[in-house]
């Protein structure tokens, strides 16, 4: 099970959990989510790692997320203009009122676009 997040599915993300404290992110990457110059925008990378980083911790049995994002850092590596994007999150360390995860974002010919942590407020 995942998050339901009207915002998640308008942009058409697909959601693979792996394990428990791991998931797989896909989006494809639609016109509008690039810039003029034809590179995907900033903006779309980041709230692709959100989402992947707020499903590593899976959600309860209703939907609904268990952690709530305290802080989020993205480092952009590439500019892509690619079809697709993957995004693979960890929940690294699952303490009694943090968890710490990670998540590498990465194109379909496997070149890493960006990586991303957050700092996620168990509730």
């Amino acid at each position: 099970m995942f998050i339901s997040q009207p915002f998640d599915e308008f942009l058409e993300v697909r959601y693979e959990r792996i394990t428990d404290t791991s998931v797989k992110v896909t989006l494809s990457i639609k016109p509008v989510f690039t810039a003029s110059s034809g590179f995907i925008r900033g903006g779309i990378i980041s709230t692709l790692a959100d989402a992947a980083l707020r499903n590593a911790v899976s959600p309860d049995e209703n939907g609904r997320p268990k952690v709530a994002a305290v802080d989020v850092n993205v480092t952009f590596l590439k500019k892509s203009k690619s079809a697709m994007l993957i995004a693979r999150a960890f929940a690294v360390k699952e303490g009694a009122n943090l968890t710490h995860a990670d998540c590498i974002i990465h194109d379909e010919h496997d070149q890493v676009i960006a990586k991303a942590k957050a700092i996620l407020f168990n509730h």
